[in-house]
């Protein structure tokens, strides 16, 4: 944030004029940056695992969200991190994290994929700054099937099958180009479980509330993913016309051609208090 210089007139020593008295009485004008930084402090006051700031909370956040692009974090899609040649290495940038919440960019070369993961007990909003992504998302089943044609004997059913799957519904299945509106996921529903396809250079601001922290339990835990036909489980059964919206997911370690690197981040300073 740039500051003002004021110099002084060149007569009435001692005095100031009525325009420099309103000039230091009007508020500072924040960068976006640091409007997102104070709108998460004050969206994640009150929240922590499992628990969803308010609505009215919810869309003030989306909105700032909303109204940024890549030149509020000093990003060019010509940049190093976006050539094609650095695929599928994915750059990481970390603005900030505290124990209500974090922030960061990852920055995807085309064809880069950050496969499928969940966001355990968290409240996400993921804005594109800029280029194309397809987006595939899921919710656990058991979270949100109500009034479909989807019978679940028992909900503990599929954690129990002998090959560790468990069915999902499948919640986003496009692609999106900015601008757009930010996405926003919850702890059971929105789409929890998430994998990002670069169709072009793109940017992702991503604020999560809280943070992935594994001494707590919340870890980042990855999930092959299969067609729901692939397997018969006992006490599960899905509608003929609704079984490309269910997948089975198992958990699997990290992928070990996902290639993230962290790198400082030097766009817009954000003052922390």
């Amino acid at each position: 944030m740039q500051m003002g210089i004021e110099q002084s007139g060149s007569g009435g020593k001692g005095k100031v004029s009525n325009e420099s008295r309103k000039s230091k009485r009007r508020p500072k004008k924040l960068s976006p940056i640091q409007r997102l930084y104070e709108t998460c402090k004050d969206v994640y006051a009150d929240c922590g695992p499992a628990i969803v700031p308010p609505p009215d909370k919810v869309h003030k956040l989306a909105a700032v969200l909303d109204g940024m692009t890549q030149v509020d974090v000093g990003l060019r899609p010509n940049m190093p991190f976006f050539s094609s040649e650095r695929a599928p290495i994915i750059t990481y940038l970390h603005l900030h994290e505290c124990d209500k919440f974090s922030i960061g960019i990852f920055c995807l070369p085309p064809t880069s994929v950050i496969p499928l993961h969940n966001h355990p007990g968290m409240t996400v909003f993921s804005k594109l700054l800029f280029g194309t992504m397809h987006i595939k998302s899921y919710d656990w089943s058991n979270n949100v099937d109500k009034n479909t044609d989807v019978t679940i004997a028992n909900a503990d059913a599929p954690k129990s099958h002998p090959d560790g799957l468990r069915l999902a519904k499948l919640k986003v299945n496009s692609e999106f180009t900015a601008p757009c509106r930010t996405s926003i996921l919850y702890p059971a529903e929105g789409g929890n479980m998430h994998c990002f396809t670069a169709k072009t250079a793109c940017a992702v601001l991503d604020v999560l509330g809280p943070p992935y922290c594994d001494p707590d339990g919340r870890h980042c835990q990855y999930y092959y993913e299969f067609p729901f036909d692939k397997f018969s489980v006992e006490g599960v059964s899905v509608g003929e016309e609704e079984k490309e919206g269910y997948a089975w997911l198992k958990e699997m370690e990290t992928p070990e051609d996902l290639c993230v690197v962290g790198v400082p981040y030097n766009g817009p300073v954000i003052a922390k208090k």
